[in-house]
């Protein structure tokens, strides 16, 4: 190629060829500093197309050193982070359920609310309970029937009565307005029959304002009155 480019004597590249021949001659009377770095590495004596070849090969090597000088100094692209990983399956499992808590009273040695495991029996809210005292009856429990949460444990001792329905709400007096037939039968002098008319009128009437409206039912006269009002009331 350099040969082709020499023949064309009017071609740049052929001009700065020849400039650079002249600057590498080693007749050259005026040296340049590249001519002189250029050939203290080549043998003395190579001809001037030999000299100007080595002078753009020179050339080439700086461009491309300076080439990939400049491609390594530029920042390295920042990696993005991590994402966080998701919890295991097992983690996100719900706790478990927690025990049952049972209230014991009478003749065990800690007496007060117990804390078991699910499907706990008497036997174990027993054992949990410190057991029983010495000479405590257990003939009423059963000590294999499994426990429920919130129920109450009665040991050596009568347990105690579940409550009436019947029966007036906190043992106070009964509301005319609410009572039931079995409630009102209760009353002293009322039977069942008394107690179907007080309903009865209270249906016909919407409700009872006052406790004295119980003398406009037949049947009730002024003695029974005063023994029924000191027990009902009207809500």
């Amino acid at each position: 190629m350099f040969e082709q480019t020499a023949r064309d004597p009017g071609s740049p590249v052929n001009d700065r060829l020849a400039w650079l021949a002249d600057q590498l001659s080693p007749d050259a009377s005026t040296v340049g500093p590249g001519g002189r770095l250029i050939r203290r590495w080549l043998p003395a004596g190579a001809g001037r197309r030999r000299w100007a070849l080595a002078g753009v090969l020179a050339a080439v090597v700086v461009i491309v050193l300076a080439a990939v000088t400049l491609a390594g100094s530029r920042p390295a692209p920042e990696s993005p982070p991590a994402l966080p990983s998701a919890k295991p399956a097992v983690e996100a499992r719900a706790a478990p359920p927690a025990g049952l808590v049972v209230s014991v009273i009478g003749r065990v040695r800690s007496p007060g609310l117990i804390t078991v495991p699910q499907g706990s029996r008497v036997a174990d809210v027993l054992r949990a309970a410190g057991g029983p005292e010495p000479g405590a009856d257990l003939a009423a429990l059963n000590l294999a029937r499994k426990v429920t949460d919130g129920e109450q444990l009665a040991v050596g001792i009568p347990a105690a009565a579940p409550p009436d329905p019947e029966a007036p709400p906190g043992g106070g007096k009964l509301d005319l307005n609410s009572a039931t037939v079995a409630q009102l039968d209760t009353l002293p002098g009322v039977g069942e029959v008394m107690a179907k008319r007080i309903v009865q009128w209270r249906t016909d009437h919407g409700a009872f304002t006052k406790v004295e409206q119980l003398r406009e039912i037949d049947g009730i006269g002024e003695s029974k009155f005063q023994r029924m009002r000191e027990k009902v009331t009207v809500g």
